[in-house]
């Protein structure tokens, strides 16, 4: 991956052990609001690791990881198959990317850091020929009706595809296309709306029906999906400046 700049900001792969310890003790603030030990799993070791920093001070702001997959026949190989039965997307025929643990260090609020993270995800796309984007998109917090007006939102304007449409696989589950019945008021759910799965939307992406209950990260998730191909050509040209 090229080094990408923007503002105070920069962006690198993890390339030696204590990047990666680094990008999970990040990880460990952002989920779980304890800043002792570091947050883990099987999976890290499959994925490239991205560190977004702060130029001046070297500091970590922002990081995520990726795990390429050939084909949709490599699905269950991805962190999402846990929690999802993604048997559609077996069908798939190009190259995915599977988006996972995507945090900004809680004390940092300047949108060039998300904007840097869309960049370097573009220039992997670019690079890898990857022609799907997907992850899970997480709510803090487990009440599902914190946000009912953004559920309701996704549920009558971001739906999957039936022919990629996740069902349910997890014990823990809040169907919100069956169990929410009135239009959503759309200034709280925007306002309800995770940044990084706004960004999904905005593009074109799509979520599943439910929303996964996962206690152990305190947070509600959505499966989100990206098609390459139906990225608005002005927002894709728009990406494609910041990855350089």
């Amino acid at each position: 991956m090229v080094s990408l700049h923007k503002g105070r900001y920069a962006v690198r792969l993890a390339d030696r052990p204590e990047d990666v310890e680094a990008a999970q003790r990040l990880r460990q603030r952002a989920f779980r609001r304890d800043n002792t030990g570091v947050e883990a799993d099987g999976f890290d070791a499959d994925c490239q690791h991205v560190l977004i920093e702060d130029v001046a001070s070297g500091e970590l702001v922002s990081c995520f990881r990726l795990l390429r997959l050939d084909t949709g026949a490599e699905i269950e190989k991805s962190y999402s198959a846990q929690f999802y039965d993604l048997s559609g997307l077996k069908q798939f025929p190009a190259p995915m990317a599977e988006i996972g643990r995507f945090c900004i260090d809680p004390s940092r609020q300047d949108p060039d850091i998300l904007r840097l993270a869309w960049g370097a995800m573009t220039a992997f796309v670019d690079r890898e020929r990857v022609e799907m984007l997907f992850g899970c998109s997480s709510f803090q917090g487990t009440n599902a009706e914190d946000y009912a007006d953004a559920f309701a939102l996704l549920r009558d304007r971001h739906l999957a595809p039936k022919r990629w449409l996740p069902r349910i696989k997890a014990p823990n589950v809040f169907q919100f296309s069956q169990r929410l019945r009135y239009k959503p008021n759309l200034k709280r759910a925007q306002s309800k709306m995770p940044p990084l799965l706004r960004t999904y939307l905005f593009m074109g992406g799509w979520v599943s029906d439910h929303a996964v209950i996962d206690r152990d990260l305190n947070t509600l998730h959505v499966f989100t999906g990206l098609e390459i191909g139906a990225v608005p050509a002005a927002r894709a040209q728009s990406l494609r400046s910041v990855a350089g």
